[in-house]
């Protein structure tokens, strides 16, 4: 059976009755785009994707930003051949919780995107051509924070003409966006939905991000991010999702779909090194499987921007971003999570509602850890239907 990854955006199925017109990629420019660091990117070009209609008083828009891996493509088919919708289509769609026939939902492709070689995905990054030196950035382009992404998207809002979000919710790096949302810019939304994701990087995600980023600096053909006009370092990159990909899951989910299995029957790992046991075989698989559309370089950069967030980015108090947040909170977690552990999610939750913002907590029921943020989205529907419909 092919393993279904969190890196991988085929994995993720949806339901028999995709959103059903076909989507369609959008594309937005940002000029002279400042950072939170106070660099400037001349241009700044973005991927977008929207399902459902914009009505007449633009005030039916939710954004939905993506996870580390993901992208746009939340919803919906390109082609009607495709064997897969985005990735949250099980709740977005005509009468799903996320109902297109109310709502108009944004998707946006974060800067730095892990997908830079994916005809699908529009973003700047390292791998981008810097216009002052007609070769790509490289190291050379600006670090990025989460909340980088969130100003990206506000010039798409302004772009759109919206003034308001009706909501913002996101997965993993999605939920950091929303979170960045609700705590910077508390005027220009209605409430938030952040999906299996803390309020701040804590020691452990960080060291953990250090971790994934790892294999990518130790592969002699990363050469210091140059490797542009060489040999890319894709044995490292391929090892950094592998590494992804193991924590994105559950112990639960990977002994009960491999236990202790050979890679091949007959082929007793005690016996060669040419022999493995089949979850090592299945995890490089998997983590191969997206080097050819992605980049490096871009790992690193959405490696930094994670370990860097602190919702709101307070100078002098670590919750007070959090304290920020005066919108109505809904907070979907599963204890079975090894990257924003449960814990986490409900300590954030009582940081945000201690001063009287109303707090909903989702738990999430299965096997697949971080994963069952995205494949069991469809657990918590209704009540994601209920709270967008609230007044």
């Amino acid at each position: 059976m092919r393993l279904k990854i969190l890196i991988t955006v085929a994995m993720m199925a949806g339901p028999a009755l995709a959103y059903e017109p076909l989507v369609e990629k959008r594309e937005f420019t940002l000029k002279n785009f400042v950072t939170r660091g106070g660099r400037t990117v001349p241009e700044m070009r973005l991927g977008y994707e929207t399902y459902g209609t914009l009505n007449d008083a633009k005030d039916n828009a939710i954004l939905i930003p993506h996870y580390f891996s993901g992208s746009s493509h939340a919803a919906g088919k390109y082609k009607e051949a495709d064997v897969s919708a985005g990735y949250w289509d099980a709740i977005i769609g005509s009468g799903k919780p996320i109902d297109t026939e109310k709502y108009f939902v944004v998707s946006v492709d974060t800067p730095v995107n892990l997908g830079a070689n994916d005809p699908n995905v529009i973003t700047t990054g390292p791998a981008t051509i810097n216009p002052k030196t007609g070769k790509p950035w490289g190291m050379d382009f600006p670090i990025m924070t989460i909340g980088d992404f969130v100003d990206t998207q506000k010039g798409l809002m302004e772009q759109l003409g919206i003034g308001k979000w009706h909501a913002v919710m996101g997965a993993s790096m999605g939920g950091l966006q929303s979170y960045e949302w609700a705590a910077r810019y508390p005027d220009k939304l209605e409430r938030v939905i952040p999906v299996i994701s803390s309020g701040w990087a804590d020691a452990n995600l960080i060291a953990w991000l250090d971790v994934w980023a790892s294999p990518i600096k130790l592969d002699p053909n990363w050469n210091g991010g140059d490797y542009y006009t060489g040999q890319a370092p894709n044995a490292g990159l391929a090892q950094a999702m592998k590494t992804l990909t193991l924590q994105a899951n559950s112990a639960e989910w990977t002994d009960g779909t491999f236990g202790r299995d050979w890679a091949s029957e007959g082929a007793d790992p005690g016996q060669s090194w040419a022999n493995d046991y089949k979850v090592v075989t299945k995890l490089n698989e998997a983590g191969a499987a997206r080097v050819a559309q992605s980049d490096a370089n871009h790992f690193l950069y959405l490696a930094r921007a994670n370990q860097l967030f602190v919702a709101g980015q307070p100078k002098d108090c670590l919750y007070k971003g959090l304290l920020n947040i005066d919108v109505p909170v809904m907070l979907i977690y599963t204890d079975e999570d090894l990257i924003f552990p449960g814990n986490a999610v409900r300590e954030t939750g009582t940081i945000i509602k201690s001063d009287g913002t109303p707090v909903e907590f989702v738990e999430l029921e299965g096997t697949r850890g971080h994963m069952d943020g995205v494949l069991s989205i469809a657990q918590a529907g209704e009540r994601i239907r209920a709270f967008l419909e609230a007044k």
